[in-house]
């Protein structure tokens, strides 16, 4: 059924958002203004995604509305124009000049509208000897460094699903540069063009490990520092019945719970003697392993021990402390994080389900006045 925009949830209420379909950190993107009251209307290409899931399921679509066009023939570009026209933002994810090809690009958009944020999400960025070539989120992570630091130092490094350079080292920087030219276009009547490329976010990410580095408190090398795993508190342990327990307490008073309540605290009273770090660590792991998930997490709740049971996907929604947060929601029948951060003025919430490719194209073309938009009847 199609949908009209929910007036009053988020603080972007009002703000009207054209995303081009794509997949990865675009999407996730646009996905995040929706969920903060914009109103994301999504133009999908006839036939769908090359790469993706059933968009029944794809829930980086929900909260939006969705147009179908097809921007390679005569009329398309120009009713995404139209689209431009009234909006105040557009996200994009296609390799540099194929938006410009297409009819589309930031001279095209910004001519109809002088006040358009154009946010442009890419693997490489616009410019650079890699900028036309393709790349997945492992290769850009790769060459900034980032996925050097993570795993074990006598192993390949660890891929961290596609959260640290897709998601956090493109869509949150995405988000963050449409948002602050958002501000400047209404203060100076100024639209520009974002160029949000993943491999500028996932080294930026890691902005204080390079302090770190320069001050000699880093080693440039996998699973011998404070905070990759090297530190054996920090990090994670088995249990005996194959879960885990996620362990952190750096502060002296943390650490000292952490002991007491393993049983350690007599065995290592200086933890910071790096000499005996693999001793403790070996201590450390022996008693992990003689008590389950669930009775460790018990020997340690309650406390400021910094320590936590490693929950799966399916487990997280159910642990006591989400639940009373709703940091998962139903909607829809699917189980799913909720929008975030939260609002004290302007709740966030989810509306709607994922938007299905054109079933919008009505509700679309008379919210946003584009008549053009609904297919010319057949004689």
């Amino acid at each position: 059924m199609a949908k009209g925009p929910t007036p009053g949830h988020g603080p972007l209420t009002g703000v009207r958002v054209v995303e081009l379909a794509g997949i990865g950190p675009g999407p996730f993107a646009a996905m995040l203004l929706a969920d903060l009251g914009a109103d994301v209307v999504r133009v999908d290409r006839p036939g769908g995604a090359g790469l993706g899931i059933d968009p029944a399921h794809d829930l980086t679509n929900r909260n939006k509305r969705s147009v179908v066009l097809d921007l390679k023939s005569d009329e398309g570009p120009a009713r995404v124009l139209d689209l431009v026209e009234r909006a105040d933002i557009l996200v994009e994810g296609y390799r540099p000049g194929v938006a410009e090809r297409l009819g589309v690009g930031p001279d095209a958009c910004l001519a109809r509208n002088p006040k358009l944020v154009y946010g442009r999400m890419t693997g490489w960025g616009q410019d650079g000897p890699l900028a036309d070539r393709a790349g997945h989120d492992i290769a850009y992570i790769a060459l900034t460094g980032t996925l050097s630091m993570i795993g074990g130092p006598d192993e390949p490094p660890t891929v961290p699903a596609n959260l640290v350079g897709d998601y956090a080292g493109g869509s949150l920087y995405l988000v963050v540069g449409v948002l602050a030219a958002l501000q400047h276009a209404r203060a100076h009547g100024e639209g520009q063009v974002i160029d949000a490329a993943i491999v500028d976010g996932a080294a930026h990410l890691a902005t204080m490990i390079h302090g770190m580095l320069a001050a000699g408190s880093w080693r440039d090398r996998r699973g011998a520092n404070l905070l990759d795993g090297g530190c054996p508190f920090y990090g994670t342990y088995a249990t005996s019945d194959g879960g885990h327990m996620a362990v952190g307490p750096l502060e002296g008073r943390f650490y000292a719970e952490f002991a007491r309540l393993l049983g350690i605290a007599d065995a290592f009273p200086d933890r910071w003697d790096l000499a005996r770090w693999d001793e403790l660590r070996a201590a450390v792991t022996e008693r992990f392993l003689t008590r389950t998930r669930a009775e460790w997490t018990e020997v340690f709740a309650g406390t400021d021990a910094c320590v936590a049971p490693v929950l799966s996907l399916t487990e997280a929604p159910h642990h006591p402390h989400l639940a009373a947060r709703s940091t998962f929601v139903e909607h829809g029948g699917r189980t799913q994080p909720a929008p975030a951060p939260r609002f004290s003025a302007t709740p966030v919430s989810v509306r709607t389900g994922p938007a299905l490719p054109g079933a919008d194209t009505e509700a679309v073309a008379a919210d946003w006045d584009v008549p053009g938009l609904r297919p010319t009847p057949r004689d």
